[in-house]
């Protein structure tokens, strides 16, 4: 059954409506998407051959701030999926309470078909058609799914040629040669960790005693992987998109990190003692924390009551359906939502964007300090709301940043 994820941040901001009173017309503003840009892409590949692609960029909503959000390249990618994305990117920056909005952009492609000179010219494209509302006062882009440093470098190259000056400050996630962030590649695993760490901490847990499951292994599932490796944790299995690895014992994430690193697919992988399952197993084995780190909606009311752990960090956006949710509550599942477990990304971004607009640069500590605070503060007022009104955290959360909006759009009122 094909899932909307529009129609699920649709029926999320329903449930939070419920729970807070507010102006009926503000919550009307919230479900809307500002404004949204579908651009056709035509570039000539290789052989040729002229093809063309469909991108789009969508802010869901600046009342707070620019817009911020990543670009990813996928043959999935769609409108919806990105107006869904950037909704949610919007609630993660306001969580946060940065001075931010939210906006997610996409191209539907298969990166993994296009040479790098190909891809050069579809992102030079892309953003040449985009580049009327992205600038560092208006959106900000930066890496997502299949998109990374070297991407981010040719958006900057386009946008400064265009703009006389070299503006380091229109995307993030850049090289740190021109202006890139320390600490921007392990942000989101960095943050998830300083999450559950905070979150084993009021549970009275030893996070190094727990099992861990990860579904997905590239940024996001790769960093934490290793994170928690290296604090001691065992990691029972991972997956990427060729199917998951398990073994009782634990893995080695090291080995597997030099693997992927090599290119290979973790079907390919053997060692005695790893059985290959598939992804959709690898979310019910049994565990103490399950990590959906791969794509949205994997956790569905479909396979919610095989769900076989004490926690769910949340490393995808948008990885559990409103059905799931609430069956994964009535069985006492601890489900740290995506939009506080996974914003240490965007929060070490707001610092390059930051140290890119002043042109001075922080080290690894003060980012990783930083972001330890910022993330900590977050996760002790959505568990405070949490408990106070007996709501699962994603619904605190949730009212924490919707609530947030809500008073900007209220303070600024409607033009005209």
């Amino acid at each position: 059954m094909e899932i909307n994820p529009f129609e699920i941040v649709q029926k999320q901001i329903d449930v939070v409506l419920e729970e807070i009173s507010l102006d009926p017309n503000t919550g009307q503003f919230l479900r809307r998407i500002e404004r949204s840009l579908i651009v056709s892409i035509p570039i000539m590949m290789d052989d040729g051959k002229m093809k063309i692609f469909e991108g789009y960029r969508v802010h869901h909503s600046t009342i707070r701030g620019p817009g911020k959000g990543g670009i990813r390249y996928s043959p999935h990618v769609n409108l919806d999926e990105v107006k869904a994305l950037a909704t949610w990117m919007t609630w993660k920056t306001s969580l946060l309470n940065l001075p931010l909005g939210g906006a997610k952009g996409g191209i539907c492609v298969d990166p993994m078909k296009l040479s790098k000179r190909e891809l050069e010219r579809l992102t030079r494209r892309y953003t040449a058609e985009i580049i009327n509302i992205i600038g560092p006062d208006i959106d900000i882009p930066a890496p997502d799914m299949n998109t990374n440093a070297q991407v981010m470098a040719w958006i900057m190259d386009v946008y400064s040629m265009q703009k006389g000056r070299t503006i380091p400050g229109v995307v993030t996630g850049k090289p740190i040669e021109i202006g890139g962030s320390v600490g921007r590649e392990s942000a989101t695993g960095m943050g998830m960790f300083y999450v559950l760490q905070a979150s084993c901490n009021k549970l009275d847990i030893d996070l190094k005693s727990m099992r861990i499951i990860i579904q997905g292994f590239g940024n996001v599932g790769g960093w934490i992987a290793n994170i928690l490796y290296e604090n001691g944790s065992k990691i029972l299995a991972v997956s990427d998109i060729s199917g998951g690895i398990f073994s009782e014992n634990g893995l080695n994430i090291k080995e597997l990190l030099e693997w992927r690193n090599q290119g290979k697919l973790l079907k390919d992988f053997q060692k005695n003692n790893h059985k290959h399952i598939t992804n959709e197993e690898l979310l019910t084995q049994e565990c103490d924390v399950l990590i959906p780190a791969a794509l949205e909606n994997q956790i569905t009311e479909i396979n919610a009551d095989k769900i076989n752990c004490k926690i769910v960090l949340e490393g995808a956006n948008g990885p559990t359906t409103p059905d799931a949710d609430k069956i994964l509550y009535n069985k006492g599942i601890y489900v740290i939502p995506d939009i506080l477990a996974n914003s240490g990304g965007v929060c070490v971004s707001y610092f390059e964007y930051i140290q890119d607009i002043h042109s001075y640069f922080w080290d690894l500590d003060r980012v990783n300090q930083e972001l330890k605070k910022i993330i900590v503060d977050a996760f002790e007022s959505v568990y405070s709301v949490s408990k106070e009104r007996n709501l699962p955290l994603r619904t605190a959360a949730y009212i924490i940043a919707l609530s947030r909006v809500a008073k900007a759009i209220e303070l600024r009122g409607i033009f005209p």
